[in-house]
């Protein structure tokens, strides 16, 4: 497919996201752009969360991370369900029960404005990191295949489609991604399913013949329980998944800022919960799709392409997709279904770190009419923020995106999960100016004991249960720092 071809079609999905956002953004006030009014209807909410959870780096890094771990990816995602559980049953209903527009205002009112700072602080380095991890996939993929032949600089490229998440968002902000998402996300769902029937019909097999091959069985090995020291091992992963669900979705503003436009509990709860057992399914086509991309490379002769000297997984699709002999269609499914997932999932990250930036940090209230200004201000130099720091990815990252993004949410994420679990668990208080110490601390020595493991467990690798020991270091240190209540 020609780069002109690409641009026209990516032009024209932007142009009916940008329509919807006109629809949707006639009201732009606070209480619009923080919490859709509280008017969402839970299965819209369900659906378009599909697209922004998985995000372009499912998308594409999935697939690509076949080829090194195989299927075990999806002992991560049956820990998610279970985490989804555990939001549902605890902290959907603590959230609804205090009436709560961020949710790190649960900190305040449960230890105090540093706890509730400090949360929101966290949250925004995990977010702003993670947002950025997704938006520089994406944007290496258009360079890559479109772009370097029109000589445009990547600084460009990123800088156009921040650009556009500003341009349909800064208005009603969660009200417009409701509907945007919806959108998104059937998008991201025809360009998998395409995808595959295309490739099985090029390949000449069914389903059924293809999971007989011995090819595809040396890429799809589910579970492994064999060691547990490896950092796949079966418990280590469905326990790290089910700890990452918590922390990145129940104690993230971005995915809970969508929860609590639900009219009621209810619906939230039924949100959550169905979006776990539909992320099964549709991650095992993911991985299913990156066997079949791997057996179609192999088979035609088609190298994975490299980047800064890199060999890069996460770009074989593309690869197939745009420059194979599988045709047009798939090409056009491709971008679409890339640009729809990428943008699902930042659209909604740069809205929800407007909202706690205003109000957990700022302090401003939603009903305060001077704050619907500072409010755009802020959202536009947050993309500002967004795009210095994907920029900074391209000479710095090397590993496969979905492995440095889950990697970076083990660290960010684990003091959060300490502080949340500290004050659901126990009634005690804490003298909170040390508590910006103890969590940077926590990071530290968690870093340290990754980096230094086998001095103590020769041969053990961690795995996603780091996030596990980083809350719970976070955790048992708060006692240290425990003081009376104040009546």
């Amino acid at each position: 497919m020609r780069p002109l071809q690409l641009i026209l079609i990516i032009l024209s999905y932007f142009a009916l996201i940008i329509f919807i956002s006109w629809l949707t953004s006639k009201d732009d006030s606070n209480l619009a752009f923080f919490k859709a009014s509280k008017k969402s209807k839970w299965y819209m909410v369900a659906f378009g969360m599909i697209g922004a959870s998985l995000s372009g780096v499912t998308f594409i890094s999935v697939p690509g991370w076949v080829q090194s771990t195989q299927f075990s990816y999806m002992q991560i995602v049956f820990g998610y369900l279970l985490g989804y559980f555990v939001i549902a049953i605890v902290l959907i209903p603590l959230y609804y029960s205090l009436n709560i527009t961020s949710i790190y205002e649960y900190l305040l009112q449960r230890f105090g404005l540093i706890s509730q700072k400090t949360g929101a602080i966290f949250f925004f380095i995990s977010r702003m990191l993670i947002a950025s991890f997704r938006l520089f996939l994406v944007a290496s993929v258009l360079q890559y295949f479109i772009l370097d032949a029109w000589k445009v600089p990547f600084e460009i490229t990123v800088v156009v489609s921040v650009f556009l998440i500003w341009l349909y968002t800064f208005k009603s902000g969660i009200k417009t991604i409701v509907y945007t998402d919806v959108v998104q996300t059937i998008f991201m769902l025809l360009a998998l399913v395409g995808s595959i029937v295309i490739i099985l019909d090029k390949l000449n097999l069914s389903f059924l013949e293809i999971i007989k091959t011995e090819s595809y069985q040396s890429y799809s090995q589910l579970f492994f329980w064999n060691d547990w020291h490896d950092r796949k091992y079966l418990l280590k992963s469905v326990f790290g998944g089910m700890f990452i669900a918590i922390a990145m979705t129940g104690l993230d503003q971005d995915n809970m800022q969508k929860n609590l436009t639900c009219k009621n509990t209810k619906e939230a709860q039924w949100n959550v919960v169905s979006l776990g057992f539909v992320l099964i399914l549709i991650n095992f086509l993911f991985l299913f799709l990156g066997a079949l991309l791997f057996m179609y490379a192999e088979k035609m002769g088609i190298a994975i392409p490299e980047m800064n000297g890199n060999i890069k997984t996460d770009l074989l699709y593309p690869e197939i997709a745009l420059n194979g002999s599988l045709g047009l269609t798939i090409a056009i499914l491709f971008i679409v279904g890339l640009i729809a997932a990428a943008y699902s999932s930042a659209d909604s990250a740069l809205t929800s770190l407007t909202t706690s930036f205003s109000i957990d940090i700022m302090r401003f209230d939603e009903k305060k009419a001077i704050s619907k200004k500072v409010r755009k201000r802020i959202h536009f130099l947050l993309s500002i923020m967004l795009v210095l720091i994907i920029i900074s990815y391209k000479y710095l990252l090397k590993d496969n995106v979905i492995s440095s993004l889950l990697t970076v949410a083990s660290y960010t994420y684990g003091p959060l999960l300490g502080l949340f679990a500290f004050g659901l668990l126990t009634k005690k208080m804490i003298k909170e100016k040390y508590l910006p110490i103890i969590c940077i601390l926590s990071i530290l020595f968690t870093y340290y004991i990754n980096n230094n493991i086998e001095v103590f467990l020769p041969g053990y690798q961690f795995g996603y249960e780091i996030l596990i020991f980083n809350g719970l270091f976070t955790f048992l240190s708060l006692f240290l720092i425990t003081e009376p209540k104040k009546e």
